[in-house]
């Protein structure tokens, strides 16, 4: 009967489409996801959540896979996890190192893998090891930091917080230096490492002002930094003689500023690292044209301009 061979040309069509979708040659072959490795020196600083979290939306939303690790400030397991990453056949890298020299075994093997890597708010030892590198002006960051110093203060005795394993870090700091070479009413009275972390910056500011009293700035490599300093000079009933200077434009700090405890803080911005980030993975991975470098402009935060920046989130 008729409308039983037409049952059995549907039934037909049916099974061949199922075929074909389940075989892939069903018009084009299905593509795979993209599969994008991330390591960043560490998760406990809230900047680099933020780049992550924008690098997923972007990757997820093409339906493609991001792979976060976190080595927690240990090179050693960083440079594991990059092994890992490689071996999960990922198609390309993205790194914040821990130690841009120590770094150096994980981007060879990433160049023996055939994986494109992106560096992102730091440089490494040997740029030729990677595709390109997405920064802020970190220089420039310090040397706003002390120009507003030498515009606010006729003097100083300077604290620097330092992260000389970062290569982001030893740029605002070697800036905030070449600032106030000349002047020597401006003087370094000590520095002293933090790892960039506020549990750390208490401690080593500590230190430093048992070692001298007459401390009354900090320069700190960036927000956490800055704040676990302030802490420390909360404690000795320092911090309304104190100038406070970071690096981030964190929104902690940015209500600092807007009380009147920190003197400011340089905004980068995580977010549009993120995109930019993005944007330059489909870039390569699409043999698009593409920047090698990519500065992110910086601006500073104070008291004059914080509401324009607004506390509540990142820029």
């Amino acid at each position: 009967m008729k409308w039983r061979r037409l049952l059995l040309a549907l039934c037909s069509a049916i099974l061949t489409v199922w075929l074909c979708l389940t075989l892939g040659v069903w018009g084009e072959e299905q593509e795979q996801p993209l599969r994008i490795g991330a390591t960043y020196m560490t998760m406990n600083n809230p900047f680099y959540s933020v780049i992550d979290e924008e690098l997923r939306l972007m990757i997820e939303s093409r339906g493609d896979i991001l792979l976060t690790r976190d080595p927690a400030l240990d090179q050693n397991k960083q440079n594991d996890q990059i092994h890992e990453l490689l071996s999960n056949e990922i198609d390309l890298l993205v790194i914040n190192p821990v130690d841009f020299q120590q770094i150096s075994p994980a981007l060879e093997e990433a160049r023996q893998a055939n994986v494109p890597v992106v560096i992102v708010d730091s440089q490494v030892s040997d740029p030729e090891l990677v595709a390109c590198t997405i920064a802020s002006d970190n220089y420039g960051a310090g040397v706003l930091c002390a120009e507003h110093l030498m515009q606010t203060r006729d003097s100083a005795r300077i604290a620097l917080l330092e992260h000389p394993a970062a290569q982001s870090g030893v740029d605002r700091i070697q800036g905030f230096c070449d600032t106030i070479a000349g002047h020597p009413q401006y003087q370094i009275a000590g520095r002293a490492n933090s790892d960039g972390q506020l549990e750390l910056a208490m401690p080593a500011l500590n230190s430093l002002l048992d070692a001298d009293p007459t401390i009354d700035v900090v320069m700190a490599l960036n927000d956490p930094t800055a704040l676990g300093a302030m802490a420390a000079l909360e404690e000795r009933n320092l911090l309304d003689r104190t100038q406070v200077y970071g690096v981030d434009g964190a929104p902690e700090a940015k209500n600092m500023i807007f009380e009147g405890v920190m003197t400011a803080t340089v905004a980068q911005s995580p977010i549009q690292i993120g995109q930019e980030t993005a944007q330059v993975i489909y870039q390569i991975l699409s043999g698009e044209p593409y920047d090698t470098e990519i500065i992110v402009p910086v601006e500073l935060i104070t008291i004059d301009n914080v509401n324009q920046f607004g506390a509540d989130g990142w820029q």
